[in-house]
């Protein structure tokens, strides 16, 4: 499956943005979809995944209650909506997909991965 995300962009502090991954390729609801996040000279970091069908979603503490992923399987699009961005959200975001186990919130759970997207949020 190739992933494609989008959306990324500049906004100040309380703002809001919302992330698109168009995925094409095989059956996109067999898999299992994921936001992660990388800052500058800082590791990868889980942000929020959700199941195939969409009825279970998980958030990182650091952006729960302000992040919410969600999906359109006919669509074929994995969305991450992000309200009261903080500086410390800025990096680059990436979607992920696996159609395997392992624990949700491990990047080595994931076997694709999109391009990445830039978020800066300005103080």
């Amino acid at each position: 499956v190739q992933l494609q995300a989008s959306g990324g962009g500049l906004v100040q502090t309380g703002g809001s943005l919302r992330l698109s991954c168009a995925a094409s390729g095989r059956a996109f609801s067999d898999y299992r979809m994921a936001w992660f996040r990388q800052a500058p000279g800082r590791d990868r970091e889980f942000v929020a995944t959700i199941t195939w069908g969409g009825g279970s979603t998980l958030e990182a503490d650091s952006v729960e209650g302000r992040f919410t992923i969600s999906r359109d399987n006919a669509k074929n699009t994995v969305y991450l909506q992000m309200n009261s961005l903080k500086p410390e959200d800025t990096a680059v975001y990436y979607c992920a997909a696996t159609n395997g186990a392992g624990i949700p919130t491990m990047g080595r759970t994931y076997d694709y991965w999109g391009q990445g997207t830039q978020v800066t949020v300005s103080s």
